[in-house]
């Protein structure tokens, strides 16, 4: 006997076996006298169950004429709620219970998406440095993705800025590039874009890099978004393992692209695992890890990636930023958003959101230095390049910040 029902599982066809009872049989007590019961019932209250329910929108042909509906296999009217859009079920389980639509609320795009407000007031741009909006090809969907999957991932976004540090899965969708070039940040850039954005891409910190350049002209082409250089200039800012040296403001947001967003990744490599040492707030092995830097090498060597805890209590993985980046993130006026495309993850860091490096009371948390100071712009306290200009092995160091570097080279030049 297949008592998988009672254990909150059921069959595949479990929606098309006589395992209930039947609309019109006789209820025990009330005989025949209760279909008169039903029916009344049924007529004002069958049609507001939302889909996923016991019948759903089909239902007994008994119940079909109860409720006046010729076709029991219509398309669902009236206040019926028609079946979501949704992966393909797995597991047994049986569907989650669906609300029905709010009266009088409309939850439909409108005629023109990509025109609609951001998120907040930009406030007045100067647009002396920006690239202006380029046309749009309207043979894409704004900004790439469809208008349901940009709800979605701005779903998951929600509930990631709700919990600072969170996973939160979401479906990604294939993009025009492989995984490992930026898919889940484009992802997340293509959700939060708006008409009257500023768009700026790095890549290590450079505005002319492949990457870089490649991101900035897919969103200039499928969004018609103005595109900058300008740190202070741009609403939304997709990197790639860097964090501008301009300060942030409030108004900005910084979109991370992540390889890989489990910071217990390699130290335990079972997903089932990790999430339980989340769930228990069990990093130990964290600390271990960082203790071993620490006996064979006399300091903690990780110098990328370096593990934080955001409101003391997620551990995150900040992405591939140097450890140099890891003080921006504490108490940032700037919105962080972090996309995985690969692992189809994405997690947040609020506005004003502490985030410590993980240390020891013995071994605090330092980020690099460097004696030299920048060839171009004499920066020493920017994050630096390493460039070897001869086979001598000559060295050279410059800013990883292209737009910092030349913005300190102008003012020099100016002050001259």
């Amino acid at each position: 006997m297949d008592r998988a029902g009672g254990a909150g599982l059921s069959h595949p066809d479990w929606r098309h076996r006589n395992h209930r009872m039947r609309n019109d049989q006789p209820v025990r007590r009330l005989g025949h006298c209760a279909c008169a019961v039903h029916a009344w019932l049924w007529s004002g209250l069958r049609q507001c169950r939302a889909q996923g329910d016991g019948h759903g929108v089909g239902g007994s042909l008994a119940a079909c004429r109860r409720v006046q509906r010729r076709n029991p296999f219509a398309s669902p009217a009236g206040r019926v709620r028609a079946g979501p859009l949704r992966q393909r079920r797995g597991g047994r389980f049986r569907f989650a219970l669906e609300a029905a639509a709010l009266r009088g609320l409309s939850v439909r795009a409108g005629a023109d998406p990509q025109t609609a407000q951001t998120h907040c007031d930009r406030g007045e741009r100067a647009m002396s440095s920006l690239k202006p909006p380029v046309e749009r090809d309207t043979a894409y969907n704004f900004a790439y993705l469809d208008e349901q999957t940009k709800r979605m991932i701005r779903r998951g976004l929600l509930k990631a800025v709700a919990i600072p540090g969170y996973q939160v899965p979401f479906g990604g969708r294939e993009m025009p590039l492989p995984y490992g070039w930026g898919t889940g940040g484009m992802q997340l850039t293509a959700a939060i874009l708006g008409a009257e954005d500023v768009l700026k891409v790095i890549d290590q910190g450079a505005d002319d890099t492949t990457n870089a350049v490649s991101i900035r002209r897919f969103f200039a082409r499928t969004a018609g978004v103005a595109t900058t250089e300008r740190t202070p200039e741009a609403t939304v800012i997709q990197t790639r393992h860097r964090i501008p040296e301009t300060p942030l403001h409030a108004d900005q947001i910084m979109v991370y692209q992540v390889p890989i967003p489990e910071p217990l990744r390699f130290i335990e490599p079972s997903e089932t695992e990790t999430r339980t040492m989340h769930a228990l707030d069990d990093y130990g092995v964290m600390h271990v890890k960082l203790y071993e830097d620490i006996a064979t090498f006399g300091h903690i060597a990780t110098s990328y990636a370096y593990p934080v805890m955001v409101d003391e209590r997620y551990v995150m993985d900040p992405s591939p930023i140097p450890k140099f980046d890891n003080p921006k993130l504490d108490m940032s006026p700037a919105l962080m958003l972090f996309g995985a495309g690969r692992e189809k993850r994405l997690y947040a860091v609020p506005p004003f959101t502490r985030v410590v490096s993980l240390d020891f009371e013995d071994h605090p948390f330092e980020v690099q230095r460097w004696e030299q100071c920048c060839a171009i712009c004499g920066s020493h306290d920017s994050f630096l390049d390493e460039l070897i200009l001869d086979d001598a092995g000559t060295q050279s160091f410059v800013c990883s910040d292209t737009d910092y570097c030349a913005q300190r080279a102008s003012q020099q030049e100016n002050a001259r």
